[in-house]
């Protein structure tokens, strides 16, 4: 049996007051604290039945580094990296392999891969437009550079194909999960666009920043999403669709549910205003990059599975 600092014990050990993290791992209980708590905790418990030198990676490390994350399930694994052949197989566990020299950094105590790591463990199992969020999060918090990306698409690691296509497809000005996915919606619908452009009425006042301005064109398109039915929030979206009224622009909201579930309404009512014939090759592009996402039922269910098969489950059913 072996006992950690903060309490948590490795050993088949069961008493009152324990909850279980993985197999034959338990900490404390801590029913008050809050989800996010909890989540470090569990790590931190981890590092029981992790060898030296891991480091958690993939969209654990992405949420220690507080990235903006794709549409996850529920429940997802625990990834971490290891050094060696030492790889602890638990359910809820993925021990990928470092082969390589890499500096671990240390976020609130714990390891985690190195950021440009983190993104092409990610690239290797998850779709184009989850990776674009996670890369451009990075990107926004100063925690990758060209340098970086370019580094690690040197190599010919699992992943690299994948992500050298997000990294050159990146809205580099993105500031929201939700204006990626409209970014690369008009991208592919061949749509371009300028990110970020300050808007200015008349008389040169300033009016508001647009999300995307469709290039040579009065045209803003904005991702709206569940911030702005805060009754703040929204207070303040009104002042500012009046301010706009008194300029030349005109400004299009889009929600989630419009790019995944309505795009060929989309894709028709912005090829209407364009003045261009609809191409359903555009469409097809668009839910193929959707279907092999998170936020679809296919891509989540694919993305499970990979990652069920990777943790090689043990079935004690046929044991007792």
């Amino acid at each position: 049996m072996k006992i950690g600092s903060d309490g948590a014990v490795r050993g088949e050990v069961r008493s009152a007051g324990s909850q279980r993290v993985a197999h034959g791992l338990f900490r404390p209980e801590t029913p008050g604290l809050s989800p996010w708590d909890n989540f470090l905790k569990d790590l931190s418990a981890l590092l029981l039945v992790l060898p030296e030198g891991a480091a958690f990676t993939h969209i654990t490390g992405a949420r220690l580094l507080g990235w903006d994350l794709p549409a996850l399930p529920e429940q997802v694994p625990h990834f971490a990296a290891v050094r060696g052949n030492k790889r602890p197989r638990r359910p809820g566990l993925i021990c990928s392999r470092l082969t390589h020299e890499t500096k671990a950094l240390t976020v609130l105590d714990l390891p985690v891969d190195p950021p440009a790591e983190i993104l092409l463990r990610s690239a290797r199992d998850m779709g184009d437009l989850d990776l674009a969020i996670m890369v451009e999060s990075a990107v926004r918090e100063g925690h990758v550079t060209d340098g970086d990306i370019q580094e690690v698409l040197t190599s010919r690691r699992p992943g690299v194909r994948r992500l050298r296509r997000v990294w050159n497809g990146r809205n580099a000005r993105s500031e929201s999960a939700g204006e990626t996915l409209l970014y690369w919606f008009h991208q592919v619908m061949q749509i371009p666009t300028q990110p970020q452009v300050d808007i200015y009425d008349d008389q040169g006042t300033f009016v508001c920043r647009a999300d995307l301005l469709v290039t040579g064109r009065i045209d803003i398109h904005e991702y709206d999403g569940e911030v702005h039915r805060d009754k703040n929030v929204h207070r303040r979206d009104l002042r500012r669709e009046r301010a706009l009224a008194n300029t030349r622009y005109v400004r299009r909201g889009f929600a989630l549910d419009d790019l995944l579930n309505h795009a060929a309404l989309l894709m028709h009512e912005l090829d209407r205003v364009l003045g261009r014939p609809h191409k359903p090759k555009r469409l097809r592009a668009w839910r193929a990059l959707v279907a092999d996402s998170l936020y679809s039922e296919t891509g989540r269910a694919r993305a499970m599975n990979r990652w069920y098969r990777s943790t090689t489950p043990v079935d004690w059913a046929g044991t007792a």
